[in-house]
C-alpha cells in the first residue's frame, strides 16, 4: 500500500522539549477508514504527535502525511478533509447549538441544511434550541463533534474525547464515534481508557516515550498472549500460597483466583494436586487489550527510564 492509502502516516517522527524526546522516531500509520485507538501512558506522546499533524506544533524532524499529503508543508490542501477536537472547544455558553453552530457554518461557508444533518448525526437535534451552558459534559462533546462534523471531513481526530465524562457519557461518544466509522470516516482516537478503545476500535496503535511498540487490528496486538487461568478451588488462600511459591502469579477475584501469563492450565492443576489440592473448576481467560497494553507500556510512563519494548512489541 501506498501512502496515500492511508489517513495517516508518519515516518521516523520526533519532538523534543527541553532536552527530552517526547516523540522519538514515531512510525505510524491510520487506516483510511475505521475506528482507530491512539494509545499510550500519560506523556507517552499522543497529543504531541496529533498537534504537529495538525500544524499546531513544529515537529524536529521526521515525514508525516494525510491521505498522502505532506503535513505541514501541504496542510492546507487537505485541511478540509480533517476534522479534530483536540482541546476543549469553545462555544457561546448563552447561545443554543443550533446558533453556535449556524455561525460556525457561516465562517467556514458551509450550507445551513449542514447544521440540521449533524445536528441528527449526533443526537441533538431535540435539544437543539437549548443554552450550551445547560448541557451535559457528554452533549458538549456531542455539540463539538457536530461542529467537526460541519465541512464533511474524511478523516476525525478525537484527542481523549470521554476525559470527565460518566458512564453514559462515555457510551453515548462511543456509538457516535462508531457510526462515523461505519458512515466510511477515518476515526484517530487517543484514548487511556483500554476497555472503551477496545468495544470501539478497529485497529490500534499502542505507544511509549514517544516510540511505537505495537500496531495493527485488535486480534493481532492481542495475538496468542496467554491471558491468565481463572481457578475455582475450595481453600482458594492456600492454593495460592502453593502457586506463589511455585512463581506463578495470582490475585483473588471473589471466591475463585486468577493465575496471570500461565500458558498452560494443566500446569496449574498438577501444582495444586501434588500438594494434594484439586480445582473444582478451571477456565482460560484470553489477553484483553489492557492486558497486553500494561505489559507493553510497563516502564514507558512520563518519567520513567528508557525501556526496550518487549517480545513481540514493535520498535521505531
Amino acid at each position: 500500500m501506498t501512502d496515500g492509502d492511508w489517513a495517516i502516516v508518519t515516518k521516523d517522527l520526533r519532538k523534543s522539549y527541553r532536552g527530552r524526546a517526547a516523540v522519538d522516531g514515531l512510525d505510524l500509520r491510520v487506516p483510511a477508514h475505521g475506528v482507530h485507538g491512539f494509545l499510550g501512558p500519560n506523556g507517552s506522546g499522543k497529543t504531541t504527535t496529533i498537534r504537529m499533524l495538525l500544524g499546531l506544533v513544529r515537529a524536529d524532524s521526521g515525514r508525516m502525511r494525510i491521505f498522502g499529503t505532506s503535513v505541514p508543508r501541504a496542510l492546507p490542501e487537505v485541511i478540509n478533509r480533517v476534522g479534530a477536537i483536540v482541546e476543549s472547544p469553545k462555544f457561546f455558553p448563552t447561545f443554543t447549538a443550533r446558533r453556535n453552530l449556524d455561525l460556525l457554518a457561516r465562517a467556514i461557508g458551509a450550507p445551513r441544511t449542514a447544521v440540521e444533518d449533524v445536528l441528527d448525526r449526533t443526537g441533538l437535534r431535540d435539544r437543539a434550541n437549548e443554552p450550551y451552558r445547560g448541557y451535559s459534559l457528554g452533549m458538549k462533546q456531542r455539540l463539538a463533534i457536530a461542529a467537526t462534523l460541519l465541512k464533511s471531513p474524511d478523516l476525525l481526530i478525537f484527542d481523549e474525547p470521554t476525559n470527565g465524562l460518566d458512564p453514559a457519557g462515555i457510551h453515548e461518544i462511543r456509538g457516535t464515534m462508531r457510526r462515523l466509522a461505519d458512515e466510511g470516516h477515518a476515526v484517530l482516537v487517543s484514548s487511556h481508557i483500554l476497555a472503551e478503545v477496545e468495544q470501539v476500535a478497529d485497529t490500534v496503535s499502542i505507544i511509549g516515550r514517544g516510540r511505537l511498540l505495537a500496531s495493527g487490528s485488535v486480534a493481532e496486538v492481542v495475538g496468542d498472549r496467554s491471558g491468565a487461568v481463572r481457578v475455582g478451588i475450595a481453600d482458594p488462600d492456600g492454593a495460592a500460597q502453593v502457586l506463589g511459591t511455585a512463581g506463578l502469579v495470582v490475585r483473588r477475584d471473589g471466591e475463585a483466583l486468577v493465575v496471570e501469563g500461565e500458558r498452560d492450565p494443566a500446569r496449574v492443576t498438577y501444582l495444586l494436586a501434588q500438594q494434594g489440592r484439586y480445582v473444582n473448576s478451571l477456565s482460560q481467560v484470553g489477553a484483553g487489550l489492557e492486558s497486553v497494553f500494561l505489559e507493553l507500556t510497563s516502564g514507558h510512563e512520563l518519567g520513567a527510564p528508557p525501556h526496550v519494548a518487549p517480545e513481540g512489541g514493535e520498535r521505531s
